[in-house]
């Protein structure tokens, strides 16, 4: 399931135009955790998108909890995010 996950993210995600993009499921070091236990997984993206240019942390957030949609309320229980513009703007 998990590695769906990250696929469907990553396509969630592709709305952002990213020029670099990396996702990891780091479910396995939230064993036990309530999330874990009702089927939601715990993600670390790390994304890079001139879309975030101008926008601070909890904005850029907000667009990368928007991409995801109805993943947030399913497979997906927590994000970890490191949202950066590219470094040539």
């Amino acid at each position: 399931m998990s590695s769906d996950t990250v696929e469907l993210l990553r396509q969630r995600l592709a709305v952002l135009q990213p020029t670099a993009l990396a996702i990891r499921d780091d479910s396995h070091l939230h064993a036990g955790h309530a999330g874990a236990r009702s089927g939601g997984g715990h993600y670390h993206i790390d994304i890079v998108a001139a879309a975030f240019v101008g926008k601070n942390t909890v904005a850029r957030h907000r667009m990368i909890y928007d991409a995801a949609g109805d993943l947030m309320r399913g497979p997906v229980h927590a994000l970890s995010i490191c949202a950066e513009v590219p470094s040539e703007v």
